[in-house]
């Protein structure tokens, strides 16, 4: 929740600009609901998508202030955010809440990056399998389905103790729980888990990108504070040009 019209032109109108470097790699912005037309205008016939950070677990009716999958693809919203640590945390979005948010995404086509993650508590408890498994849990049927389908689903391992706090996840501890992930969905039966895009989320920066992204499970960034700066996200972009695989769109 950071920004006004007239900076997110200004930053919406360099990311355009500098998408024409990096067509290899997919690239994505989720700015607030209100700048959504905005990001639509600006970034139209580039290769930057652009996606919202929320949606609405019911896909329609009267529910005041809520936002739906058939609004943001209305809007042209190739992405969306589902069960961001800051929803679960400070919005009280449950795994039940975010399993249903994830089958509106898929029912309106839209590209899920389902977020999981552990707080620093249950880190410094040794939960961090735990935790990441009861979360990948929650949303498998849906994955499942969406993977016999032929949908394109993302997954994003944002640990919660290093968003904002400077602290970042080495590129070890990061490849450790991505590796955990991926095997989780192999051993449920996808059969495509090793084509699903798993994003590392966490104070991700121009100077630790290449190390992270060097990783053999880390497909690329979901990319927080240092979006807010055109020179930092293209630079990231620029790490991820080495190593990622194209995300969907």
């Amino acid at each position: 929740m950071h920004g006004s019209i007239e900076m997110a032109e200004e930053l919406l109108c360099a990311l355009a600009q500098g998408a024409a470097r990096y067509g290899p790699v997919g690239m994505g912005v989720c700015p607030p609901y209100p700048y959504l037309g905005l990001a639509a205008a600006r970034l139209s016939g580039t290769s930057m998508a652009w996606g919202a950070q929320d949606l609405s677990a019911h896909a329609s009716g009267a529910f005041t202030g809520e936002v739906s999958a058939a609004m943001l693809r209305d809007l042209g919203c190739t992405w969306v955010l589902v069960g961001h640590s800051e929803r679960r945390s400070l919005h009280g979005e449950t795994d039940a809440v975010v399993a249903a948010k994830l089958d509106r995404a898929l029912e309106a086509a839209l590209v899920p990056v389902i977020c999981i993650g552990e707080s620093l508590a249950e880190r410094e408890a040794h939960q961090t399998e735990a935790v990441v498994a009861r979360q990948v849990d929650a949303v498998l049927p849906s994955l499942m389905r969406a993977a016999q389908a032929g949908a394109p689903v993302v997954l994003a391992y944002e640990p919660v103790w290093a968003i904002g706090t400077g602290l970042t996840a080495t590129p070890e501890q990061a490849q450790q729980v991505h590796a955990f992930v991926r095997a989780r969905l192999i051993a449920a039966g996808m059969t495509s888990a090793d084509q699903v895009p798993i994003l590392y989320g966490g104070s991700v920066k121009p100077s630790n990108a290449p190390e992270l992204f060097a990783q053999p499970d880390v497909d690329g960034g979901l990319i927080g504070g240092a979006s807010l700066v055109a020179s930092d996200f293209l630079a990231i972009v620029q790490a991820a040009l080495q190593r990622c695989q194209p995300l969907p769109l």
